[in-house]
């Protein structure tokens, strides 16, 4: 066992300059007001000063850390969600719902032809057939997630504010348009807690690139800083390059864990003196889940540890990666899990594009719902696939000989399964085109609430108090779409 400063088994603090004084550890922080009323018009506090040993300041308790309750410990929900995790697949550049998860056979008879003056009309090149006992429809290009039909809900009749991918990015995470607001992983977090505090509550896996509206996407905002997702580039070529900057080199953990208590007793000094700084806070809660995570922060990410078999049903594009390490992260109590899957923007080439993008990521869907569910992990993990908005049924406006589709805000699709979803169902629909959601339509907000619900929390009772006011991820609306609810 390691020992501290100021122990009397340690033999250095009975070599310490200091021994016999005692010494106040506000001593060393006063504000000039408080120095001068202290010492006067002397130098014996300066005098002091030079004699006292900093080390003595954390020899008063064993971790300054180990006796804070800790804002990521697990809490209990509003009521009993029957998700405990959710892994949010968001396939960034908008998928185009027609020719995925929403067949209209009608735009297929009337395709060439102008439909209502919108454009061309342009049937979907992929087959759409039944699936499982429920009969789902789904495209041939996720023929291998529809061998999950049967726990597979689709919301046909999703809706959002502005066909911007980067605004629409941005408001799918957030439910914002305008300010800076909390992320949804962010806010998850902030009501439950996590259940590993050796890993961060919020990851967020990219491959590269960072998504459009930046780390707004997983960004905590007003919430305190440690609500806020990591994010992590998967594409980086081994482990310790994918997670940078957790472990020193030069000193030990005891030696690393002394110096963290000694800043989080510094930095209670200066709270009780002044005030509570956020911004410090949050940097200090951040070196503390980077200390945490040497534990099992490298183990986690390392999929090399996974059996050939498994890998293999996973695949072997980057998704199949990124999935497989969502796995891992639920699997070890991880409560958020995003993966950004982008490259969805065919305005041309729809049929060569959108199948290559469908095909990176149907056998790794696959193999996660399959992965879940044999290890009894889906009843409790929430999969949620989808984009920031849809796709027009009418040829792309730029006239491109090989063509595709626009921006549609007014329909598109979501996929959700496992925790608190039933399967095999179809929520709502868009009208014979494609081209407007009409019956039971759902809105982001709407969205977020369910998304919410299913993880036991009120999307009217998830708040916080900021600039006078009580913010909601949902903001003043959003209805839990209770039809998909198991």
């Amino acid at each position: 066992m390691s020992q501290l400063p100021g122990d009397p088994h340690d033999s250095s603090a009975h070599d310490s300059p200091c021994r016999g004084i005692s010494t106040n550890p506000e001593d060393y922080f006063l504000t000039r007001r408080q120095f001068l009323n202290r010492v006067g018009m002397g130098m014996g506090g300066l005098a002091l000063a030079g004699l006292l040993d900093p080390r003595d300041l954390v020899g008063a308790a064993p971790s300054a850390a180990a006796g804070r309750p800790g804002p990521l410990l697990p809490r209990a929900p509003h009521f009993a969600g029957k998700a405990r995790a959710i892994i949010h697949i968001f396939a960034q550049g908008a998928p185009s719902h027609i020719d995925t998860w929403d067949p209209k056979p009608a735009l297929g008879r009337m395709d060439g032809k102008s439909i209502g003056g919108d454009g061309v009309a342009m049937g979907s090149p992929f087959r759409f057939s039944k699936h499982g006992r429920s009969g789902l429809e789904v495209s041939e290009l996720f023929a291998r997630t529809a061998a999950h039909a049967d726990d597979l809900a689709v919301i046909r009749s999703m809706w959002t504010d502005i066909p911007a991918h980067e605004v629409a990015t941005v408001f799918m995470n957030t439910g914002s348009l305008r300010i800076s607001k909390p992320s949804m992983g962010s806010w998850l977090v902030y009501g439950l807690g996590t259940e590993n505090r050796n890993l961060p509550g919020f990851i967020a896996l990219r491959g590269g690139r960072i998504p459009p509206g930046g780390a707004s996407n997983y960004h905590a905002s007003f919430l305190p800083g440690v609500y806020q997702g990591v994010s992590i580039n998967t594409q980086a070529p081994t482990v310790p390059q994918m997670i940078q900057n957790i472990r020193n080199p030069s000193l030990s953990k005891s030696e690393q864990r002394r110096q963290l208590d000694f800043i989080h007793q510094l930095n209670e000094l200066h709270a009780r003196n002044l005030q509570r700084d956020a911004a410090l806070e949050t940097r200090l809660e951040s070196f503390e889940t980077a200390f945490r995570m040497q534990a099992e922060a490298l183990d986690v990410f390392d999929i090399s540890k996974e059996s050939a078999d498994t890998r293999a049903a996973y695949g072997s594009t980057e998704q199949g990666k990124q999935l497989l390490v969502a796995r891992r992260l639920v699997e070890r109590g991880v409560r958020v899990v995003q993966v950004w899957h982008d490259g969805w923007d065919h305005h041309q080439q729809l049929q060569t594009r959108l199948a290559e993008k469908a095909g990176e990521i149907d056998q790794p869907l696959a193999a996660l719902l399959h992965d879940l569910k044999q290890r009894g992990l889906l009843d409790s993990t929430l999969v949620v696939w989808g984009g920031e908005f849809g796709r027009k049924p009418t040829r792309d406006r730029n006239g491109y000989d090989d063509p595709g589709r626009d921006h549609n805000a007014k329909a598109f699709s979501v996929v959700m399964a496992g925790g608190g979803v039933k399967g095999g169902v179809v929520h709502g629909a868009t009208d014979e085109f494609g081209a407007a959601a009409v019956q039971d339509r759902v809105h982001v907000h709407d969205l977020h609430a369910t998304i919410l619900h299913c993880l036991g929390l009120d999307h009217t009772k998830l708040t916080y108090r900021f600039n006078g006011r009580d913010f909601r991820l949902t903001d003043v609306a959003g209805n839990v779409v209770k039809p998909i609810l198991a």
